[in-house]
């Protein structure tokens, strides 16, 4: 059966999509519509094997992604530092380019790659609401910081205007609350994920934006299968580096890896370390032994990935024994 690859460079308002076929390219320029996004892909040979790539571009795919869950074409979102470092040295960019590049990569490896599948409807919807969470915490905590400014304090600005910022976090603090009582209802009208749930939660350190995005990220534990897999995806997970004899470095964390999981995950070994279970005991005792104090808090955060995903497994809750003793 002949392949047809099809490279899509999502924005917000419109897709390039470049159709590879008989070695041959065309283009096409639409709408990002779910009507436009439809009628392209009733356009197309369903005889043929239709391969579709696309980069991850957060909330712009969401049309097409809501679209594609009802066919059974092979499907591939594609990390964006994948695609640029495999494409090499180059020159310019626009739209139409890229999508030409995102379906070269793709006819090239996408033996290789792990095709997408939809979220459950539970788990998307807990995922737009932490969107637009993560987007409120971010203004409030630049007028938090704006308001603890001295030089933004010391300036002659308007007296009213600092009350403004006030009332505005005060404001922005109330819907981030509300926004997560909506996404914890979600959680407990689902008695898997209510049971996943809790069982992330009983562990030390663990708050409840962790276990959120744990959830999303997993789609509910049903992807991401090994803590292994985790700890590189949010990139704490140490590689040697090496080659023949003359270059040796000590084992370190990739710089490509979801940040903001790694930054929860930081909070969450921060945490536990000032708690009393065992990671806190772990932690000391290693930095009593001379071992460097963030390595052994990228460790804490391993053991975090692991205790979460063994909890899931064996189906059981996180039990401190010193808390027990």
């Amino acid at each position: 059966m002949e392949k047809i690859v099809i490279g899509i460079d999502v924005s917000k308002l419109t897709l390039d999509i470049c159709i590879q076929d008989n070695g041959s390219n065309h283009y096409e320029n639409i709408l990002n519509t779910e009507e436009a996004i439809k009628a392209f892909f009733r356009k197309l040979n369903k005889k043929h094997e239709i391969i579709i790539g696309m980069e991850n571009t957060g909330r712009f795919n969401a049309i097409l992604y809501r679209v594609l869950m009802h066919y059974s074409y092979a499907i591939y979102v594609i990390n964006p530092f994948h695609l640029k470092r495999s494409i090499g040295l180059v020159r310019g960019k626009n739209d139409k380019v890229d999508s030409e590049r995102i379906a070269l990569f793709l006819s090239k490896n996408y033996m290789d790659l792990q095709q997408w599948k939809p979220n459950s409807h539970a788990i998307e919807k807990i995922k737009l609401l932490n969107a637009e969470r993560k987007h409120r915490v971010k203004i409030r905590a630049g007028l938090l910081a704006q308001s603890q400014d001295e030089l933004f304090l010391s300036s002659s600005i308007d007296k009213g205007i600092l009350r403004l910022n006030t009332k505005l976090i005060d404001v922005l603090t109330k819907q981030i609350s509300e926004i997560e009582n909506k996404i914890y209802q979600l959680i407990f009208k689902d008695e898997e994920l209510n049971n996943h749930y809790d069982r992330i939660r009983s562990i030390p350190g663990v708050g409840k934006v962790l276990a959120f995005n744990m959830l999303i990220k997993t789609d509910g534990f049903t992807n991401i299968n090994s803590p292994r897999q985790m700890a590189c995806y949010a990139g704490i997970a140490p590689f040697d580096f090496q080659s023949g004899t003359s270059i040796r470095r000590k084992p370190k964390v990739s710089s490509m890896a979801d940040k903001d999981l790694k930054k929860l995950l930081h909070l969450a070994a921060m945490s536990a370390i000032r708690l009393k279970n065992d990671l806190a005991i772990y932690y000391h005792r290693k930095v009593e032994e001379g071992k460097n104090k963030m390595s052994v808090l990228n460790d804490v955060r391993n053991k975090i990935i692991h205790r979460i995903y063994a909890l899931i497994k064996n189906q059981t809750i996180y039990k401190n024994s010193l808390l027990l003793s």
